[in-house]
Parts: structure tokens; sequence; C-alpha cells
């Protein structure tokens, strides 16, 4: 039931899904959207033409972050009318527009009209920093806040003295303890909750032991004289990947433990994807947003996210080439999902080796042709559809969770509770229906009031 005191809210993508991120929030006369995301794998995308407002009439479109699942759509809202200002982060800004040149890139859509979409969308959004409340109309009031996801997310949070009301969306909020970025800041009280469950029904591995299981895999293949093929989102998980591997190559203790990975029998690491050398320049430029270990690294000369053996594959044609060039290396491709972009190729070419290993360092929607790599790789026999023809799945698949950018249920719990008082209540979103029923039943035992 909807109070009274409370604005309304309609969630236009994943409500019960993972993908697709689109909350409508109706306020104080004003129409605000928060994020405008494609969806991925099996999820559904409502149709703009049945939205309780046209996209003309959005006033406001709050980003929490650059990833595709949560700006992916914003080119068909500009196209179908959306004028207003979009709001998010000064990192996220930067990220915008590469993020959706790649991304329209695989659509109908000329060079041109990608061109004349992006120079919109970069005229209407607007960069603030982290921390500050904000006015914005109508007696609403904003604050961004850092979620410790990806370079640049945050949670937002909204309020308005007249009527008194107050409402924070999470977005996508990052495990504690990770590289590069900052833990998750701890969340101002609210009146409602809008609250992501990607993790809900989880709890990671500890982010410390992915290195060694990184070194582990990495020796293996060395030895096997194989090919890892790693698939990464190029925002976010790419920079943490090179960060482990720059420990690897660098720290003595790592050096000393995996010995095959020292010296002049370095494996060499291919970084196969245009779009995540264009991301992991923009993360160095942006240095500021790094966590202390990372800066400090790089005040000491040892750039966290660079070292000797990585070597950028940006041409077409050196793709080409890096597919017939025998192993061991490590090659880093998108997508994260398999869905599409280079690490197609690679897998096609080498799914079928037993002496290759494919690693797996993010979250795999069902319907994804990853989702059926990790589901089928251990099974007699199993088999996955890449570009309509049928691959036998021989090489070895690893799922590293310690590599993923979202909180799991015990984050996502010590991030709620650290507000100072309780929300009256709390809609759990983006999530499948495990994780958010996990996440509610775990909420409603802690004494708060939940819908999911």
């Amino acid at each position: 039931m909807q109070d009274s005191k409370i604005p309304k809210i309609t969630h236009l993508g994943a409500e019960y899904g993972v993908t697709g991120s689109c909350h409508l929030l109706q306020a104080n006369g004003l129409n605000i959207l928060v994020d405008c995301g494609s969806v991925q794998g099996g999820d559904a995308a409502r149709d703009m033409a049945t939205w309780p407002v046209k996209p003309s009439e959005v006033d406001f479109l709050f980003l929490t972050h650059a990833h595709i699942d949560h700006i992916g759509r914003i080119p068909e809202l500009v196209e179908k009318g959306f004028k207003g200002e979009i709001i998010t982060t000064e990192a996220t800004k930067l990220l915008i527009v590469p993020m959706l040149e790649d991304a329209m890139s695989f659509t109908h859509l000329r060079e041109s009209q990608i061109d004349r979409l992006n120079g919109v969308i970069d005229e209407l959004s607007w960069g603030f920093e982290y921390g500050e409340t904000f006015d914005l109309k109508q007696g609403v009031r904003f604050k961004l806040q850092n979620a410790g996801h990806i370079l640049g997310s945050c949670f937002v949070r909204f309020e308005s003295a007249e009527p008194p009301w107050s409402v924070l969306f999470s977005g996508d909020l990052g495990a504690a303890g990770r590289p590069l970025l900052p833990d998750p800041d701890p969340p101002d009280a609210c009146d409602v909750l809008i609250l992501e469950s990607t993790y809900g029904d989880t709890l990671h591995q500890a982010a410390g032991d992915r290195v060694q299981r990184l070194g582990a895999v990495l020796s293996q293949a060395l030895a096997d004289r194989g090919k890892v093929f790693i698939p990464a989102f190029a925002l976010g998980r790419v920079q943490e990947i090179l960060y482990d591997m720059d420990r690897l190559f660098s720290n003595p203790e790592l050096k000393q433990r995996f010995p095959l990975l020292a010296g002049k029998n370095r494996i060499p690491v291919f970084l196969d994807s245009p779009l995540g050398l264009e991301i992991t320049r923009i993360y160095s430029k942006l240095s500021q947003y790094w966590d202390r270990e990372s800066r400090s690294l790089l005040h000491r000369g040892d750039h966290p996210i660079d070292f000797d053996q990585l070597y950028a594959v940006a041409r077409h044609e050196d793709h080409n080439k890096l597919l017939e060039m025998s192993g061991p290396a490590v090659i880093i491709a998108g997508s994260g999902m398999c869905t599409g972009g280079r690490i197609i190729d690679h897998l096609k070419a080498g799914i079928d080796d037993p002496r290759n290993d494919i690693f797996f360092v993010g979250y795999q929607a069902e319907g994804t042709p990853g989702r059926d790599i990790v589901r089928y790789a251990a099974k007699p026999g199993g088999y996955v559809c890449l570009d309509g023809e049928r691959f036998d799945i021989r090489a070895r698949a690893h799922a590293l969770s310690g590599y993923s950018a979202h909180a799991d249920q015990k984050g996502l719990m010590d991030w709620v509770k650290s507000m100072p008082r309780k929300p009256a209540r709390i809609k759990i979103v983006h999530g499948d229906a495990p994780a958010r029923e996990a996440l509610a039943r775990l909420l409603v035992f802690s004494g708060y009031r939940v819908e999911f």
C-alpha cells in the first residue's frame, strides 16, 4: 500500500530480475527516473509506450553507475523525446559516452546516428561530487554517495521538507575490501529504501583468496601450455583483474609462491578489448577516486593496473593474429557474459581444448552462454551454443565469486544495518527470486518491513 506521505514509485525494470534497472519516482510534481538500463539473458524489458509517463515528460534521469544494464536504454529514451537533465557523478559522466558508443555499435544504428545521440547525451549530462546535498526543483533535494561498485558508482537519496519524505535508491552496492575502490559509504536514514539483491542468497569467497586462486590457475595454464580465457566486463572487472595480475607479477611473497609466473617465464597477458582499453585509460586518469592502497602503489611508482607483459589488442587484425597464437597466454576480452564481443571468437577457437581454462569473474545471467558454460562444463557431453553453433566444452571452467562487484548477503545486511534508524519500508529489487526471497527473510527476521 502506498503511504500518502511517500512519493509514488514505479519499477519499470529489474523489479523481479537482475538486469534492466529503471525506476520512476513521481514526487512534488516531478518525474524522476533512476537508471535506464538494457536487459540481458532472460530478463524482459518494458516497452516505453507502456510507461506511466512519456519519455518527454521525464524531468530528470539519475544514473547510479555506467554499466549497460543501468544506462543502455538512454539512447532510446532520447530518441523518444527525453530532454531533461541527466545527473550522476563526475566519474560516471566520463564513462557514459564510451560505454554507450560500444553498446550502440552492435545495433542497427549508423555511425552518424551514434555520434549524434552521444552528443545529445553528453550535453544533457551533469556530474556532481559525492557527499553533498543539492537542490533539484519543487523542494526536492538529492545527495549522491559512494556505492563502491565500480568507478563513479553511487547510491542516491532524495528528500523533501514539505511534504516530508525521503527515498534512497541503493543502485548496485560493492563488496567491502576490494582493491582500487573504497568501501561503500554508510547510508543516511530514509523512509523508503529501494535495495538491490543480486547476491542476496550468497556469501562470497574472501577477496584476498582470489589472488591465490588466480595464481594457481595461471600456473596450471603455464604448465599445460594452454590459454586462460577471461570473459570480463570492460568497466570494473577488467581493471580488478589487471590489479591482481600486477600483484602476482610484482609482490615478492606471491612471486615466491608462484615461481612459474616470475622472471623470464612470465605469462603474456592480452587485453583484447578496445572498450576495456579505453575504460582502463579513464580509470588511470581518475586515480583520485581509488582507495588508499592503490594510490599508495601509484605514488611509489608501481602502477596497479599496468605491468611489463600486458599487451593491448586494439586493432581487429591483431585480434585475428591472437586467435592463431599458441599458448600459454592469458586473454581478457568482452563480453562478460559471453553474449557477444571478441571473447566469442576465442571460445570458438579454444573451448574444446582441455589444456585451456575459462575463468569467470562476474555474474552470469540465466539464458547467457556464460551461464551455460559454468553449468555444463563439468558434465559429460557438456556443450554451449556460440553464434548458433554447438561447441563441446572440454576446457576447464572456474567461477570465482571473489571478483564480484556486488555486495553479498552479509555485505547488504551490514550496509542496511548501518543506517541511523530503520526505514519504514524496504523494497527489494534487482535480483533473481531466490536471492530476493533469502534477503527478505533475513531482513524480516531482523525486524524490517520488507516488500519483494
